[in-house]
């Protein structure tokens, strides 16, 4: 190829250069300008959420999703600057996604539990909680799996899936509870008696909550005992400290009382002799 050649075959590919290297420089200012855009509106996503004392694992993921969203959005049109067709990437991502989804569908229908928990919050990180057969403090709930610690401090991590899908029972939702113990006194004790001795235990409680019902319930009679139930409202915090209380009370009361409380008796009659033995022959 002589020079006049390579010169023609420069003059050709001058504009080329030009028109890419345009591009070039385009695609490089868009791509920078579009990730600083990602970047800082997901910080503010975050930061606004986490303002409105919005759950801080939620926050968080729906900033990296605006970011991450924002970033693909740039890179597809930083592609189609040069001419390649976006629709094609566009239906590797939609199959790609699908086979994804296909290949993690616990891992996603638990992720898809946990925002769930995270939006509709049936309970909070330092709730006392009982679900799918779980009873624990709740120490974290994350976006795939909810962590618990059991009152012998035993840490249990549990798939959101299988929490979200069961009956979820706050113990500690409400500031205040109702302490229920049961007590059968004996037949041949005297109603009224009993039930005053019942209340003078209920009096004995210095934690109860004075303003609210407490009460002494004549329940019904039973096989061998006629049944009371003795209720009394209490802070969720005092919780066990009154039952222990109240129980400790009752009996006190009912002993001073000579009011017996009958507990399970079983009668055993043999008819005849005892069995006959037989000796073994010599």
């Amino acid at each position: 190829m002589n020079q006049e050649q390579i010169m023609k075959t420069l003059e050709g590919l001058a504009p080329l250069a030009v028109s890419f290297g345009g591009k070039l420089i385009a695609v490089l200012i868009l791509l920078w300008v579009g990730l600083r855009i990602a970047s800082r509106l997901g910080n503010t996503i975050t930061t606004s959420l986490e303002a409105r004392e919005f759950d801080l694992s939620l926050a968080r993921f729906f900033g990296q999703l605006t970011r991450w969203g924002i970033a693909l959005g740039v890179g597809l049109a930083c592609l189609s600057v040069f001419g390649i067709e976006t629709t094609s990437f566009a239906a590797v991502i939609g199959a790609a996604g699908l086979a994804i989804g296909l290949a993690f569908q616990g891992t996603l229908g638990n992720f898809a539990a946990g925002v769930m928990l995270l939006v509709f919050r049936p309970f909070k990180v330092g709730d006392f909680v009982s679900v799918g057969g779980t009873t624990g403090t709740v120490q974290s709930v994350g976006l795939f799996t909810t962590t618990f610690d059991t009152l012998d401090n035993r840490r249990i991590t549990v798939p959101n899936g299988g929490v979200a899908g069961q009956t979820i029972e706050n113990i500690t939702h409400h500031p205040k509870r109702r302490v229920d113990i049961d007590v059968g006194a004996s037949y041949d004790a005297d109603i009224p008696e009993t039930r005053a001795r019942l209340e003078r235990a209920v009096k004995r409680i210095e934690k109860r909550l004075e303003d609210e019902p407490n009460q002494v319930f004549l329940k019904g009679l039973g096989a061998s005992s006629v049944d009371w139930q003795v209720r009394i409202w209490c802070r969720t915090a005092d919780y066990w400290g009154v039952w222990e209380a109240t129980v400790e009370a009752i009996k006190s009361e009912l002993d001073e009382a000579e009011i017996g409380i009958p507990y399970p008796q079983m009668d055993v009659h043999l008819k005849g002799g005892p069995p006959a033995m037989t000796m073994p022959a010599e």
